[in-house]
């Protein structure tokens, strides 16, 4: 008897460490999550920019069951491409470990998912906004019904829906050395210094999922532009990407963004192809 129930206390310890932001266990000095009494100043919170990961066995088991639910980490995340809500999680989880032995800073723009390798990076996009942030993914989680991630407090606010709670999202894999892994630029934008050798450079004002979103922000832009605006549809036309160029650099670049954020037209970065 004694001994079942010691086998019980251990798998549900280790289900609250697998749950990481979605655990609930006596590890966090807080019961219910809440942001930090000072607020986050957007402007503050570091750019990720995506580099080559070396990746172990922390935080990567797979397969792996968390409250009943088994998930498998996938194999990589090229090509991942998906749609949903996104929540946040804060003060009640600062300064513990995430699911790879990390400390979690909610002050950085980081995120769990269920099943992307750990570490990754994601680019987010605010499908109310447009605006489009990209993480760390190092940590896994929600583990709630309806949610596909769950970002930090600063990217939250970055993405402009800490507020509500919830946001509909689009998320696109980032694979370093993969073609389009330019960091979005940050206000004041700081942009790529160069373009390969033979590439060109455009300037990316965002991704939609649907086509008509895509053109009327591509019929906006072109007020603001003699430069051809366009829409690149990526494999299977899941995202439009709405593209400025091609562009002759980073100071036209850099004076196009300006532009673009003046007229509420979100935060565009560069990339190149």
């Amino acid at each position: 008897m004694c001994s079942g129930v010691n086998r019980l206390l251990v798998l549900l310890s280790f289900a609250a460490l697998l749950a990481g932001c979605g655990a609930g266990d006596s590890r966090y000095s807080i019961s219910r999550d809440r942001a930090p009494a000072g607020g986050v100043d957007p402007a503050s919170v570091p750019l990720v920019v995506p580099r080559p990961v070396v990746r172990t066995a922390a935080g990567n088991r797979s397969p792996y069951t968390v409250f009943g639910q088994t998930y498998s980490v996938m194999p990589t995340e090229e090509g991942y491409l998906a749609r949903g809500v996104a929540s946040w999680y804060g003060e009640k989880f600062h300064g513990h470990r995430t699911a790879n032995g990390e400390i979690y800073d909610m002050y950085k723009a980081s995120a769990a998912h269920t099943s992307l390798p750990i570490p990754s990076f994601l680019r987010v996009t605010n499908l109310g906004n447009n605006r489009s942030l990209v993480v760390r993914v190092n940590d896994r989680g929600p583990f709630h019904g309806g949610r596909i991630v769950d970002l930090s407090y600063a990217a939250a606010v970055k993405l402009g829906f800490a507020d509500q709670g919830t946001a509909r999202v689009q998320l696109e894999a980032i694979v370093p050395g993969a073609g389009e892994e330019v960091a979005p630029a940050p206000n004041p934008p700081v942009l790529a210094a160069a373009s390969p050798a033979g590439a060109s450079l455009y300037l990316q004002v965002g991704a939609f999922a649907a086509r008509d979103s895509a053109e009327s922000v591509t019929r906006r832009v072109r007020a603001h532009t003699s430069r051809p605006v366009f829409i690149a549809s990526g494999e299977r036309g899941l995202l439009h990407r709405v593209r400025i160029g091609p562009i002759q650099g980073v100071e036209e670049a850099r004076d196009l963004t300006r532009t673009l954020v003046a007229a509420g037209l979100g935060t565009p970065y560069t990339v190149t192809e």
